[in-house]
């Protein structure tokens, strides 16, 4: 199955990978080499930090090769604009019982960031407002229970 994900996400990926197997490879091989001329390996505890850290990279990296490889690269400036809920829209939504209002970008799942405001594509409350358009209202069902929404405003970037 494609992993949906705007050009911006997949960049920050790309730089992720490179970083990795750069700059953090190198450092973590040198922090290897320090701690093996420490002597005895088995009571070394920053030979096995070090390893540790290494293998966490190593499968980081294979895990964005993997996400990569399975990227459907959505450029969201070129879906056309309109009062229609889609990938990569900023969609301003009014809560129906509160009034309060809330903002998100909707996005792939490794882009998704709650304190930035955006929302994966799959989260509860993307899946609800999808294919909706400005007026409609949505009911997004959670653990807490159902709450409704009115779409106020869809932002194409």
């Amino acid at each position: 199955m494609s992993n949906p994900m705007t050009v911006e996400g997949a960049e920050a990926l790309r730089e992720e990978l490179q970083q990795r197997k750069t700059a953090l490879r190198q450092q973590i091989t040198q922090a290897i080499a320090e701690a093996r001329e420490q002597g005895d390996l088995k009571e070394n505890a920053e030979y096995h930090a070090a390893r540790e850290q290494q293998s966490f990279n190593e499968g980081r990296i294979l895990e964005i090769e993997g996400r990569l490889a399975d990227a459907q690269v959505i450029d969201t400036g070129k879906i056309p604009a309109g009062d229609k809920v889609v990938f990569g829209a900023t969609v301003t939504l009014i809560e129906a019982e509160s009034g309060n209002a809330v903002r998100y970008r909707i996005v792939g799942e490794d882009e998704a960031d709650i304190k930035q405001g955006k929302i994966s594509v799959m989260s509860p409350i993307a899946r609800a407002i999808v294919g909706k358009n400005v007026g409609d209202s949505a009911v997004v069902s959670t653990p807490g229970g159902d709450t409704e929404y009115e779409i106020d405003s869809v932002e194409h970037s």
